[in-house]
């Protein structure tokens, strides 16, 4: 059971911190001994235990009182702060996956093309890959069930490839021009799932590590990466927190102790019991105390994002650049039902060392759901001076600077969004799944050669071509896309960089698309020339 007492040191909650994320401990159904509270709440259970009754022995229809419940549930929950909500037992299995760093299945990336289950790959150590399954093998039947030219989706292709380890799923393949299918039984296994997306080095100097989400195993993935990097030179740190949506605050909390000296605080919480009050402060030697540091976030930036933003702001320790985060400062505790099916429901709010909260206000929960969408509208994302902070909730960072709460962390340099590189033919062939199939084909029909290259030569040398793009557009219009050249011709380059982002994936994965994809990263650009501020920021301290 996890504790929830006070700590010095550390957190001891797996909590979780955004939409959609899961742990895995019991509360307790009661939160409070007052007589008169336990009396009305009783009062309340009979009251909707004798209308559920009424409704199950007098209605003129037949009903499911089990639906009845749950909606129930489900319109209760809505009435509390937009991240208190209801997962049902057939769902959290699939709600859980996300952040405990693996699923249960046979192990490949697939995509569907012209409504065929395309291998894109197998994943490594997993049971596809042992058995000898390749990239491009199509997946013409599962259990003896043709899936090919029946409109399956890829929520389908999840609900008949994933299983629980040990299970048995067979599939027929067709490799390239065999006429006959190729029959493969495959006991499913755990396939890890990682969250660092991508950790290089920039130049001489400068590492960068991606991070999507923080999961089970995000902690560890985040000092594998770090080591390596600074193995290799590194002086200068970018943390990319761009579009992550949160996860477990006990690894957002490990992170930025990597980052801070002492017993620096990094976040504390405040429930309505005292149980659910703690805080953090730094406990071990960071790896990267002491190299300068900046921090990527936007809209996208959520809930255990905003904690290590928030901590190493003020505590000073890093540069943050981009745009304004999202804006969640509540924290979310799992508790199970009896018959699997679970409720997470906001326990506390955390709190930046500071003092801020982050949270934005939820009393329209319309407005709240459309928030991002209003900024954009009000021109938040392409200009600072449209965001106006309350100065009653003005506080102070370690070394004096003026920092703000309620509503998302506000970056030290901001980076407008940049829509002029931005194609809306681009765009639709990605949506129509265009782009993937003509990279992978070409990816496949060229391996030999691609695997000449090192990366670092296909990184300076390759060059996309006019027959290649025509290529893509002929794939499109395959694919229900009308060409539209003068828009290609207009963004040549812009083609060209994700053409050969996408090819470089197919053959060094995620190492491989990155440093391409970046060059389109404007925030990324952005923060790589400011690292004399970050500097600065650090000299503020002493």
């Amino acid at each position: 059971m996890s504790e929830y007492n006070n700590t010095k040191n550390q957190i001891r909650l797996p909590l979780i911190l955004a939409i959609g994320l899961a742990a895995g401990i019991f509360l307790g159904a009661t939160f409070s001994d007052s007589p008169k509270i336990q009396n009305d709440l009783n009062r309340d259970i009979q009251k909707f235990k004798e209308v559920l009754t009424l409704i199950d022995k007098n209605y003129v229809d037949e009903v499911n009182t089990s639906d009845l419940v749950e909606d129930a549930i489900e319109h209760m929950l809505s009435k509390l702060d937009p991240h208190s909500y209801y997962i049902s037992a057939a769902d959290k299995v699939e709600a859980n996956e996300d952040l405990q760093g693996n699923f249960e299945g046979i192990g490949v990336e697939f995509n569907i093309f012209r409504d065929t289950i395309v291998v894109v790959t197998p994943l490594s150590g997993g049971p596809s890959e042992a058995l000898g399954i390749q990239s491009g093998d199509q997946i013409i039947k599962i259990d003896d069930k043709e899936v090919a030219g029946v409109g399956f989706t890829n929520r389908d292709v999840m609900k008949h490839l994933k299983g629980p380890k040990g299970s048995t799923v067979k599939v027929a393949i067709k490799r390239g021009n065999r006429s006959s299918l190729i029959d493969f039984e495959i006991i499913r296994d755990k396939i890890p799932q990682y969250s660092v997306d991508a950790s290089y080095m920039i130049d001489d100097e400068i590492g960068y590590i991606k991070i999507s989400r923080f999961a089970a195993t995000t902690y560890e993935e985040f000092r594998a990466a770090l080591v390596k990097l600074m193995d290799t030179g590194m002086s200068k740190l970018i943390l990319d927190l761009q579009g992550n949506g949160g996860g477990y605050m006990n690894h957002a909390i490990n992170i930025a102790d990597e980052f801070l000296k002492d017993d620096k605080k990094i976040v504390y919480t405040l429930g309505k019991e005292t149980r659910f009050n703690s805080q953090a402060l730094g406990q071990r030697k960071g790896l990267f105390e002491d190299g300068e540091l900046i921090v990527l976030v936007n809209e996208g930036s959520a809930s255990a994002s905003e904690i290590v933003t928030g901590a190493l702001q003020d505590n000073d320790r890093a540069l943050i650049v981009g745009r304004r985060s999202f804006g969640k400062g509540l924290v979310q505790a799992p508790i199970d039902l009896t018959d699997g099916s679970e409720v997470r429901i906001t326990i506390s709010r955390y709190y930046t060392p500071s003092g801020r909260s982050i949270q934005k206000p939820y009393d329209d929960k319309e407005d709240y759901g459309r928030d991002l969408l209003a900024r954009y509208d009000h021109g938040e994302f392409f200009s600072a001076d449209s965001i106006k902070f309350n100065d009653s909730l003005k506080y102070e960072t370690s070394s004096g600077r003026t920092v703000y709460g309620g509503g998302g962390i506000m970056p030290d340099y901001f980076v407008p969004l940049d829509t002029s590189a931005n194609s809306a033919y681009l765009n639709k062939l990605f949506i129509k799944n265009a782009m993937q199939e003509y990279v992978f084909k070409y990816a496949a029909d060229n391996k030999d050669e691609l695997e000449k290259y090192s990366y670092d030569e296909y990184y300076a040398t390759f060059r996309v071509s006019e027959a290649m793009r025509k290529d893509l557009a002929k794939t499109g219009k395959t694919n229900g896309v009308k060409p539209d050249y003068d828009d290609m011709s207009k963004n040549k380059e812009l083609f060209n960089l994700h053409i050969k982002a996408q090819i470089a994936r197919q053959i060094w994965k995620n190492d491989g698309f990155y440093p391409i994809f970046n060059q389109t990263n404007e925030v990324l650009q952005q923060a790589i020339k400011l690292f004399d501020e970050a500097q600065k920021l650090d000299r503020s301290k002493l």
